[in-house]
């Protein structure tokens, strides 16, 4: 996601107290649910780990927290829909002659 002052990053723990820095990407929602699409800022393209980490968006507390979506059958669904989405964004971004 690309705002007027540029990209927005974010900066998680996992359980172990690592932490990492994701840009943040899209929101989306999907089955009544929301979730955010980031890219590890801090680790290199070609690193086996490398690739989109989606988050589901909840509430506790009146904060926002960032749960991971443990159903790798609805994960997929949202790679999918949020794939449908990008693609379907650049086509109407093509110019027609």
């Amino acid at each position: 996601m690309e705002s007027e002052f540029g990209a927005s990053y974010i900066t998680i723990e996992d359980d172990e107290g690592n932490e990492f820095e994701l840009e943040h990407l899209s929101t989306l929602e999907f089955e009544g649910d929301e979730y955010m699409v980031f890219l590890p800022a801090d680790m290199d393209e070609d690193d086996p780990d490398y690739g989109f980490v989606i988050l589901k968006v909840e509430e506790v507390d009146g904060e926002e927290q960032f749960v991971s979506v443990d159903d790798e059958e609805k994960l997929q669904r949202i790679y999918d829909y949020y794939m449908e989405q990008v693609f379907s964004d650049e086509e109407e971004e093509i110019p027609e002659d």
